[in-house]
Order: C-alpha cells, then structure tokens, then sequence
C-alpha cells in the first residue's frame, strides 16, 4: 500500500495537471448480462430496483484532479432512468462499509442534468466533477433509480459489499437498513484525469477476484494497482467470473467483448490476457455439458485474434500463462471440471504462451502458483481451498508475476 505521505505527494502532484490532461480508467467492474434461471449458478442479485438508492464502494488505482463516472445499460432491452447520481468519500476502515462523508458528497451530472435516462445497448458518462482524488482512495457512488428497472445488466463477482436503500438517499451518512448487494448495479467505471496511461486485466473468476477476502482489495488486479500506482498507471479489472475466451454465458465471450472492456477504456496501453480455463474445463460438467473438448489449437487462435486487435490500436499484449487447477471445486456438482485429458490441454497452451513470442511479454502465473512437488496442483499456501481459485498470499504472488511495464 501507498504510505499517507505519498499518497499526499502524488495527490497534490495531480492538483497540478493541466485541465485537458487525458483520461484514464482508475476502476472498472466489466458489465455482464444476466443469466437465465436454468444456469448452473444463480446471479444471488435482485431481479429489478425499484424506487431504490444502490451506494457502491469502489477503490481506485490512480488519483487525479477530476471524476467521472460510467453506468452501463449494455444489456438492457429498455431504456434505464436514472434519477440522481452522487459521489462521495467512503467513511472508515476497508470493509463492508455504507459510510460516506457527507461534507464530501457532490452531485454528478450528465449533459448539465441530474437525471439521464440510458438507452438500451448503451452507457452513460458523467459529465467532469472537480473532486480531487488520491490513488488507492476508496469513493462511493449512490444511485437513485425512482422507477423499477430490471438488472438486465450487473457484475457478478463485486468482493465489495453494495447496498440497496429505500428511497432518494444519496447523501445519506450511512444506509442501516438497506439490503446488501453482492455484486454491481450498472456502475461500469470511474475515471481520472491525468497519469500514464492504463493496464487492462483481462480474464475470468480468478481476475475477478474469487477467493479473496471480500471488501479488502486484495484481488491480483488490485495488488497490480498497488504496485504501479507510484507511476501514475492505472489498472482497471476486466475479469469476469465463468468468462471464457470463446464461448459465451457468464459474460459475452472475450473476442466480443474486447472492444468494449479494453480497447475502448481510457488511457489504455497494455492488457493482460488470463482467459482459457474455463474453456478448457467446463465442457462436460454442470456448466456445459453438451460442449465438445476444447483442444490447444482453438484457444491459441483465439489468442492470436486478442493480439491482432490490440496491436492494431498500438496496446502491447501480455500473455498470461493458466494456473493449475488439479481437484479444483472438490465437493460440488462440477466433478470433472479437471481431468488428465484437460491437464493436457492446459499444459500444450501454456507451452505456447510461454515459447512462441507471439505475445509482447509473459506473465507467468502458473510458474509461481503450481507447487513443484505436483506441478498439476495449486500451492497449498496459495490456494483458496478450493483448487481452483487463489487465496490473498496467491494474488498477491500474481501481482508480482507481471513483467514491469516500459518507462
């Protein structure tokens, strides 16, 4: 973490930047469509909000003089009408927290009006608020739906506690009573001004953050945070829990989604790809069992079409190797999401990653997570207990896994 001291250094230097300086993406939460009933898993998110306040606590990674703030409809069949938006200071210690400072809350607009109602398909930016920003704060942002809009469009995997309140409390110190949210309601992103430009970590449950302990910031994305945050270079979360590469369900599949969730993110300039074990795993189980194996040679294209499109915008592409996940969800529905034939795969992909210097750099996660008495398995002290996703001490090994970005 930033002492207080350079925070404080880092915060007055970004009051210095000029107003037009760039945007980036200091926090992102990669919009989804909700799943059907039927799915494996449920989304444990209300249906709809209705005549709701929804205060979502988000940490950013890099600071700067200016805010603003991105809601998703991406998925919604109708228009969403948003009443009022307001920023504020999260109150308190890390932790599941409804706390604000009052004195510190500030209304958002958008086009110079408090409401905005999103077309379907589409987002909304904020206009810029002058609301200086350290790196690494922690900002809550309340929404105020006045009529019933349905959670077309979420983010499943949040580790950070929302809450949904009665009513218009946008400004209200804490909400006591409102019903906790695991997950994100249409909150996409907040940007800064100014800073050096953006990582994009994209990938699946365990960029989203699984097995880390919720509302503490201790996913590998938010540890990358940590680390660069003294370069000015923010990192915003692209993961998804379920994503896959190819295929679609827990998300849209990468290849379609990587306009929006990286190339079109502000500021940005690299992306760590960690996409593919899902793809390799969940055919034949609960979660898909009537998709056929996935073999090397696809997920491999499927990597070269990433790389085709970022370097076309100039994005260098960081190739992440895939962790093993040998017994992974042991005690589940999912028998069968590991078995030798898929260790294969596993192990024929990685090979490519590491050896083909198709990718501009590699991070090599499943060099620092396997445990070198069975290179198939997790680390114990790594592991979250479920042989699948790391623990804290894992993602915090992951963080360092990735190569050192250009000066």
């Amino acid at each position: 973490m930033l002492t207080k001291t350079l925070a404080a250094a880092v915060l007055a230097a970004a009051s210095a930047l000029p107003v037009h300086a760039a945007w980036q993406a200091s926090w992102y939460a990669a919009p989804q469509p909700a799943w059907s009933p039927g799915f494996a898993l449920p989304t444990n998110v209300p249906s709809e909000v209705t005549g709701s306040t929804v205060r979502e606590v988000v940490r950013l990674s890099t600071g700067g003089r200016r805010v603003r703030v991105v809601l998703s409809n991406r998925y919604g069949a109708a228009p969403l009408a948003v009443g009022a938006v307001h920023i504020a200071r999260t109150a308190g210690a890390p932790g599941a927290t409804s706390a604000i400072a009052p004195a510190s809350s500030r209304p958002l607009t958008f086009a110079g009006k408090a409401a905005v109602t999103i077309p379907a398909g589409g987002e909304a930016v904020s206009d810029p608020l002058a609301f200086p920003v350290a790196p690494l704060e922690r900002l809550s942002v309340s929404s105020w739906f006045p009529g019933a809009e349905p959670l077309a469009t979420f983010h499943w995997g949040a580790q950070q506690t929302g809450y949904i309140a009665a009513g218009a409390a946008m400004s209200a110190a804490a909400l006591p009573d409102a019903q906790s949210l695991q997950g994100r309601a249409f909150l996409a992103a907040v940007h800064v001004d100014g800073g050096n430009g953006t990582i994009v970590t994209l990938g699946d449950s365990i960029t989203d953050g699984n097995g880390s302990t919720p509302d503490r910031h201790r996913r590998w994305p938010d540890r990358l945070g940590e680390r660069f945050a003294p370069r000015g270079i923010a990192v915003a979360n692209a993961g998804i829990s379920g994503a896959r590469l190819l295929s679609s369900k827990m998300g849209v599949k990468a290849i379609e989604r990587f306009e929006r969730d990286v190339l079109a993110q502000p500021g940005v300039t690299s992306v760590v790809v960690l996409l593919g074990t899902n793809d390799i795993g969940w055919p034949e189980t609960a979660f898909a069992p009537n998709d056929p194996p996935m073999t090397a040679q696809r997920l491999i294209n499927g990597y070269r079409e990433l790389i085709t499109l970022a370097r076309a915008r100039g994005v260098r592409v960081i190739g992440g190797t895939l962790p093993p996940f040998k017994g992974a969800l042991p005690g589940t529905p999912f028998a069968g999401y590991w078995t030798p034939a898929k260790e294969a795969v596993r192990r024929e992909v990685n090979a490519w990653i590491r050896e083909s210097g198709e990718f501009d750099a590699v991070a090599d996660f499943d060099a620092v997570l396997s445990d070198p008495r069975d290179t198939e398995r997790m680390r114990v002290e790594y592991d979250s207990g479920d042989h699948l996703h790391p623990g804290d001490a894992g993602y915090e090994a992951m963080a360092r896994a990735v190569p050192a970005l250009p000066e």
